[in-house]
């Protein structure tokens, strides 16, 4: 393989970095399949029914179906998004080490040449070789000496020349690798914002539909439907473990109070602030504030974080919910959490138990 020839190939990948750091949104959506999945496509729209009750009822859940399904693949591509920006670093420093690795070789190689150019001066005989052939003991024993520490000083140049030229070849496949991962990546976030998008759309147009006192009722059966979960979570809830839960630590105490000074702002998927958050980017950035940095995915935080029982949490942990981890809240005591819900709300307090909880970590444990 020329590995000057890969090295050079592995710095163009670099100029073309600026192209892929380019955020997905701007990038033209992707051709559809010839055969789209169900679950690719935008899924069907269905015309608003009549204003009964049931029929608003019927809505509500379709609605969030809906915005469940987009809650679910905001978190794909929120994390592909992840995904593609460390790949992105990783191709940068490999571009350095890279760029480091060839003035490194250079500069052995010019070592090198020294030494050959000084032995073919003294007809192939070193100047300490040359002092071996004297008479003079002393300079006899100087000989020797600079003999092998010529010999010792070729050996270095040549050794670190083969250390730095396989170096060199890794750095270029480890760059060639991270390349192929980060366009992977993109793909996900593509296909992940085109899912979003539609469901979004659909949920959106199904609540259109209605006439201005209808969705003032779908707001309060969205809100009757959360207070019946939360009121059946307190009946069947054992009571705290108050010794635990009341030891709330200083860093808990600064997430809780950055996430409530966000409650107002928009839902916006993919957001992180300052002006709106999704729900998994309202909780990294609460922990991110009290200096603790955690996943930026609800399903990370669920897989990642240590896990507590329920009976055991205090302000500051997060309730995970849904069985795909696909929201979180962060407690903050009183059976009460603070998160962001969904597109066209706001970040709120809510009931701890309004959804249904998959589980509690622990940031800080």
């Amino acid at each position: 393989m020329n590995r000057r020839h890969c090295a050079a190939a592995a710095i163009t990948l670099v100029c073309a970095l600026g192209l892929l750091t380019v955020p997905v949104q701007a990038m033209a959506a992707p051709t559809p399949d010839s055969s789209p999945s169900p679950s690719a496509s935008a899924p069907a729209t269905p015309t608003a029914p009549g204003s009964s009750e049931q029929d608003l009822e019927k809505i509500r859940e379709q609605i969030e179906t809906l915005y469940r399904k987009a809650g679910a693949a905001t978190d794909a591509y929120n994390l592909a998004e992840e995904q593609a920006e460390k790949q992105s670093g990783e191709i940068v420093k490999l571009a350095k080490a890279i760029v480091d690795g060839q003035a490194r070789i250079a500069e052995l190689k010019d070592r090198a040449g020294a030494q050959a150019r000084e032995q073919y001066r003294t007809g192939g005989l070193p100047p300490g070789a040359q002092l071996v052939l004297s008479d003079d003991p002393q300079l006899f024993l100087d000989g020797v000496n600079k003999v092998r520490t010529s010999q010792q000083a070729a050996k270095t140049v040549l050794a670190e020349l083969n250390r730095t030229q396989e170096d060199l070849e890794t750095y270029t496949q480890d760059a060639s690798t991270n390349w192929q991962k980060l366009e992977t990546n993109r793909v996900r976030q593509a296909k992940a914002k085109k899912k979003i998008n539609a469901q979004i759309a659909a949920a959106e147009k199904l609540e259109s539909q209605l006439e201005k006192e209808e969705r003032a009722r779908l707001r309060q059966l969205e809100q009757d439907a959360a207070n019946r979960a939360q009121s059946a979570w307190l009946a069947t809830r054992p009571a705290p473990n108050v010794a635990v839960s009341g030891a709330t630590t200083a860093a808990g105490e600064a997430a809780v109070a950055f996430a409530t000074a966000q409650i107002g702002k928009p839902y916006v998927w993919g957001a992180t602030g300052p002006g709106s958050y999704d729900c998994s980017g309202l909780t990294s950035q609460a922990w991110a504030a009290a200096g603790r940095p955690i996943p930026r995915t609800s399903q990370e935080q669920w897989r990642l974080l240590p896990r507590i029982d329920i009976q055991d949490m205090r302000p500051g942990d997060l309730i995970i919910y849904h069985a795909d981890a696909s929201h979180v809240g962060m407690y903050v005591g009183d059976g009460a959490i603070v998160h962001s819900p969904r597109p066209g709300r706001h970040v709120t307090l809510a009931g701890a138990g309004s959804m249904k909880i998959l589980g509690v970590v622990r940031p800080d444990r």
